[in-house]
């Protein structure tokens, strides 16, 4: 006895194709990116993903309002999606920041205080 053709093996995962700017995409995950939106907010966070429509995920993030009579300091509000919609401009923050060197230049932290605390460079 045989089985029918649509019962003889569970149908296999979909898996995406493994096209470069997917590999790109991927090799951002657990990256610290720093968001610009529309309205002037920045968001800095840990990217961890992104959905069908490009909203981009963040975890551990903090936004900051630039501007006179804003808060510079900022606030933590964790995890946040940001429609890609209103992105303005992505940046990752380069290796070895933080430990006041930087890549391209030598030139301290990027924050020009000279202090090495790695407030400042992103690519």
């Amino acid at each position: 006895m045989s089985l029918p053709h649509s019962m003889s093996a569970p149908p296999s995962p979909s898996t995406p194709p493994r096209t470069p700017s997917v590999e790109l995409l991927k090799s951002l995950l657990r990256s610290t990116l720093r968001i610009a939106v529309a309205d002037g907010r920045v968001f800095l966070g840990t990217f961890v993903g992104t959905d069908k429509a490009l909203n981009v995920l963040l975890v551990n993030a903090d936004e900051f309002r630039l501007g006179p009579g804003e808060n510079p300091g900022g606030r933590f509000v964790g995890q946040l999606m940001v429609p890609w919609r209103l992105v303005k401009s992505i940046e990752m923050q380069a290796d070895g920041v933080g430990d006041g060197e930087r890549e391209e230049d030598g030139q301290g932290d990027g924050d020009g205080d000279g202090d090495g605390d790695g407030d400042g460079l992103y690519m």
